[in-house]
């Protein structure tokens, strides 16, 4: 009976959590390598080990740091709350699923090799079957003066960073720019946490405006109660140490501005060669296989995926919560031999907006992602809206497959 085995490693401290692999096995394991640990690698690489034998298929997980990253609670980091570390070793403890800490700097597809770099040193890891879940992050290059004079919250001790200069800000002024999801959710957690501060929301389009009147009208009363100024229909050209310069040309002060623009994918899939949208997503087919290099899989944000729901899944966590354990299935299915299912079918049934730790949005929405007028609001939202993050962390706890049982790899992929 094929054993488990749990290996943490950062480059060549590795840590044997229970079992060995088999002492038969005489050929090469087939080799996974998984880029990225967000909501969908993570996922798809606790599934794929549930359904194969780690002593024929090794899988590897990269990620850029050793914890999870719960994004959707950064603007709570950003405000000095306590957010409990979920560290991937112990998620991974007893799966078979060996974590590389170090970021991604290259990806051969040639040769099938990728380059990982941590603490001054870079590791070569080879693969037979990549998946690529690098995800995305707030684009800090679309205008400048971001990256110099900015907050920009795609990682926790960014996050941190913005948190010690609040605290020590104030009376300021802080100008959040950006209207959708994360800058709304943002600008109230900053606007709740620190009524001394005069928080202003910038936005080329109303925030909010995709939501249902019902929800525009709660979202709107309850930015007024916190005090925020909205300034809609306005573009930032550039940022300066101390204040903006509007698109027509107006300056606007800002003692702190924290940027919550729109989201881009790293560059690594267009420098390496696969198969890209004009954003940078790699083109995939209905079971998540890049069009170009069929030995390579993209997941989550990373992926352009069309379903009924168009071209692309909306960027977000929840992409990367629905395409994880889908890709690992097909993985599975194509490693043992058996026809992968059918194409991933998926809907968005809500959007969940925190306004404040008192205050919350849920809007429902239709099958065509359209918002219905019904909606939560106020604790009961708040609830809500914990419970499903909470959820994820069950789901990365216990991804399945629940009954499925584990099969050996075919002759094929050996």
């Amino acid at each position: 009976m094929s054993q488990r085995v749990g290996v943490v490693c950062r480059w060549g401290m590795t840590t044997q959590h229970q079992g060995a692999a088999r002492p038969d096995r005489v050929r090469p394991r087939h080799r996974v390598v998984v880029l990225g640990a967000g909501y969908a690698g993570l996922l798809a690489a606790k599934r794929l080990a549930a359904r194969v034998f780690t002593d024929e298929v090794e899988v590897t997980l990269v990620n850029a740091s050793a914890a999870f990253v719960e994004r959707p609670r950064l603007h709570q980091v950003a405000t000095g709350q306590p957010i409990p570390a979920v560290e991937l070793g112990a998620l991974l403890a007893g799966t078979g699923v060996r974590l590389v800490v170090g970021t991604v700097t290259d990806l051969d597809l040639g040769a099938r090799t990728v380059l990982a770099r941590a603490d001054g040193t870079t590791r070569r890891l080879g693969y037979d079957t990549l998946i690529y879940a690098l995800g995305s992050q707030i684009d800090p290059d679309q205008v400048p003066g971001v990256l110099e004079h900015a907050h920009v919250l795609n990682d926790v001790a960014a996050a941190d960073r913005l948190a010690k200069r609040l605290k020590a800000a104030g009376g300021s002024r802080v100008v959040v720019c950006g209207g959708g999801l994360t800058g709304i959710e943002v600008a109230a957690e900053i606007a709740e946490s620190h009524p001394d501060l005069r928080v202003a929301l910038v936005s080329a389009d109303r925030p909010g405006g995709w939501l249902s009147l019902p929800a525009q009208r709660y979202l709107d009363r309850v930015m007024g109660q916190l005090g925020i100024t909205v300034r809609a229909g306005t573009r930032v050209a550039s940022v300066e140490n101390d204040h903006m310069i509007l698109e027509d040309g107006e300056r606007a002060a800002a003692d702190i501005c924290v940027w919550a623009g729109g989201f881009s994918v790293p560059d690594l899939a267009t420098r390496a060669g696969l198969e890209v949208t004009s954003g940078g997503r790699a083109v995939v087919d209905g079971s998540m296989r890049s069009r170009s290099h069929p030995e390579v899989y993209a997941i989550g944000d990373a992926a352009a995926i069309s379903g009924s729901w168009g071209s692309e899944l909306a960027m977000g966590c929840r992409t990367g919560g629905a395409t994880g354990p889908k890709v690992a299935d097909v993985v599975a299915a194509v490693l043992t031999g058996r026809p992968p299912a059918g194409s991933m079918r998926y809907r968005y049934v809500h959007e969940c907006i925190s306004l404040g730790r008192r205050r919350g949005l849920v809007q429902f929405l239709h099958a065509d992602e359209t918002p219905r007028d019904r909606i939560l609001t106020g604790r009961v939202a708040m609830l809500y809206k914990n419970a499903t993050l909470r959820g994820a962390l069950l789901l990365f706890a216990w991804p399945g497959p629940y009954v499925a049982p584990r099969r050996h790899l075919a002759a094929a992929a050996r």
